[in-house]
């Protein structure tokens, strides 16, 4: 290993993440800078944001270590990040919410829906869900950039945790969204064209496109035995239907991340960082175009790594990495390209992990800070906002504990409990971690969030009951029934002696969020035709201007 030539590309790199993260500080100065960056956004800086905190080591490791071991089924999910997670999220949500989230002076997303059905207890209700599910995400995205660093650096994998996190916490501290969304542009930058890079290197060891795809389809009779077991029926082809490993892969994978995307809070927020509709028209081509490169890529590359490790060490990729999922890409990357190319590429993956890890650190900072500690001080004995509150034109700036908002403390606790989950989680869990976070997302706001933008007629008591029922119906279904968690976690096994209360297929293998956001939105409805309507002024408030847009 060349440490000059590693020493030199590492120095070059925190210099310009230092560098923005300095401009980013310089320019925070309020607490609507600090949460919001300031409503005036870079249509550029913006998408690139938005892709860099989607597309994360979760994407590139997780599930391309996903794609090393059961195929290129999982490219459907490219379709529905597209489709779902950019096309819907821009057109139709993200509209409504830059344009409400500014009538009501939301600078996060749980206050958001606070304010748009006039209940703190829902502000803080689901910031607690955040600060507390968000962390197993964030772990999971450390776990695949030091895993990376492990192979290639042979770095000590504990050491790796500790180095990113103390970096990512530094610049997340003290510059806030602003410093988050500019080291998101830098670092989206450098995503795009590593993997670029990559994808014509794969094609090209490999003979070219057709003689690669054909090499892996080739392969079937190697697929391994407990996929096919599963219903798997090859690296090239979907598994069989209706079979355990079909409705895993369409429900928690497929369906789990691709709409799971629409309710998530780190990426809500940021449609209400651009001061108008044309900024988000501008950003979406750039960042569709910025998630096909990344995805395609990803799952291109772990599928066809079967390819390469059989032809030049007689083992598919499972094997060769020791049965670990998450090691496939970085230890295909390691193995098969130039030393330069290593170098560059982990400068990628670091830049995935620390764009959406840096997002991740800042919304649990904003939920413990603004919308747990903040919105519980100010409750005032009342649910409801005030009308002074609703109509503030400026953002009341936070709490201190000494010299740093209440914010920023919660930013060092996430930053922890990241540390201490990704130390003690297993191994393979990248992909499925990331699937269940987004899934609970999903079933928690999804609906509640759709009918705050479309629906007039949610009342709070609907809004508390969609997000109260998705959430239980969720931990339930992860605890008892869903194979995956149920059987890791143990807790059905402790209490009722069996790894889950139902063991027929499909049941175990279906996702949570399948079950949970029908349940989510039919409380929501129902609760909402049997309870009187939202006070006309809060509903004037949240929709003005939105019909002319």
């Amino acid at each position: 290993m060349n440490y000059f030539l590693l020493g030199i590309v590492f120095i070059v790199y925190f210099i310009m993440v230092g560098y923005v993260g300095y401009l980013a500080w310089k320019r925070t100065n309020s607490s609507e800078d600090f949460m919001i960056a300031g409503r005036e956004t870079h249509p550029y800086i913006m998408a690139l944001s938005y892709g860099a905190t989607f597309i994360s080591t979760a994407a590139i490791v997780g599930f391309g270590g996903v794609a090393g071991k059961y195929g290129m089924g999982i490219l459907w999910l490219v379709f529905l990040n597209i489709f779902v997670g950019v096309f819907i999220a821009f057109v139709f949500f993200g509209k409504r919410t830059r344009r409400m989230g500014k009538n009501l002076g939301s600078l996060t997303f749980p206050e958001f829906l606070g304010r748009r059905f006039n209940s703190k207890f829902i502000q803080y209700f689901s910031g607690i869900l955040i600060f507390c599910a968000m962390p197993i995400y964030a772990a999971v995205v450390l776990i695949g950039a030091a895993r990376f660093m492990e192979s290639s650096l042979m770095l000590d994998f504990n050491l790796a945790l500790l180095v990113l996190a103390v970096v990512i916490c530094a610049y997340v501290l003290f510059g806030g969204l602003k410093g988050v969304m500019y080291t998101d542009a830098l670092q989206g930058t450098i995503m795009f064209v590593g993997m670029i890079i990559l994808l014509v290197f794969i094609y090209w060891v490999l003979g070219g496109v057709t003689e690669a795809n054909t090499a892996l389809t080739n392969m079937a009779h190697l697929y391994p035995p407990d996929a096919i077991a599963e219903g798997g029926t090859g690296w090239t082809s979907f598994p069989t239907l209706g079979s355990p490993f079909w409705w895993s892969l369409v429900t928690t994978t497929i369906m789990g991340v691709g709409i799971g995307a629409l309710a998530q809070p780190q990426l809500a927020v940021r449609f209400m960082t651009v001061k108008s509709n044309k900024e988000l028209h501008r950003s979406l081509l750039i960042g569709a175009i910025f998630i096909v490169v990344m995805t395609c890529t990803a799952y291109i590359v772990g599928s066809l790594s079967n390819v390469y490790f059989y032809q030049n060490f007689g083992q598919i990729a499972i094997d060769y990495v020791g049965g670990n999922m998450d090691s496939i890409i970085p230890t295909f990357i390691s193995t098969a390209l130039p030393e330069w190319f290593v170098y560059i590429f982990l400068l990628s993956l670091l830049a995935a992990a620390m764009s959406t890890l840096s997002s991740q650190y800042h919304t649990q900072g904003t939920a413990l800070g603004h919308d747990i500690v903040d919105a519980i001080r100010n409750r005032g004995g009342s649910d409801e906002y005030s009308e002074e509150e609703l109509n503030a034109n400026k953002a009341v700036e936070e709490s201190k504990i000494g010299f740093i908002s209440v914010s920023q403390a919660g930013i060092l606790i996430a930053v922890i409990l990241s540390l201490v989950i990704g130390l003690a989680l297993p191994g393979s869990i990248v992909a499925l971690g990331t699937s269940l976070f987004m899934g609970l997302c999903a079933a928690a706001f999804l609906p509640v969030y759709c009918a705050a933008l479309f629906w007039k007629r949610t009342t709070k008591e609907g809004a508390i009951a969609g997000l109260l029922s998705g959430t239980l119906t969720s931990l339930f279904l992860l605890v008892f029934v869903f194979k995956k968690t149920a059987t890791g976690l143990g807790i059905c096994k402790f209490i009722f002696g069996v790894d889950m209360l139902i063991n027929t297929m499909p049941w175990y293998s279906i996702d949570v969020m399948i079950f949970a956001i029908p349940v989510s939105a039919i409380f929501t409805i129902v609760v909402s035709l049997l309870t009187q309507p939202i006070d006309e002024k809060v509903l004037d408030k949240s929709f003005e201007g939105i019909s002319k847009e």
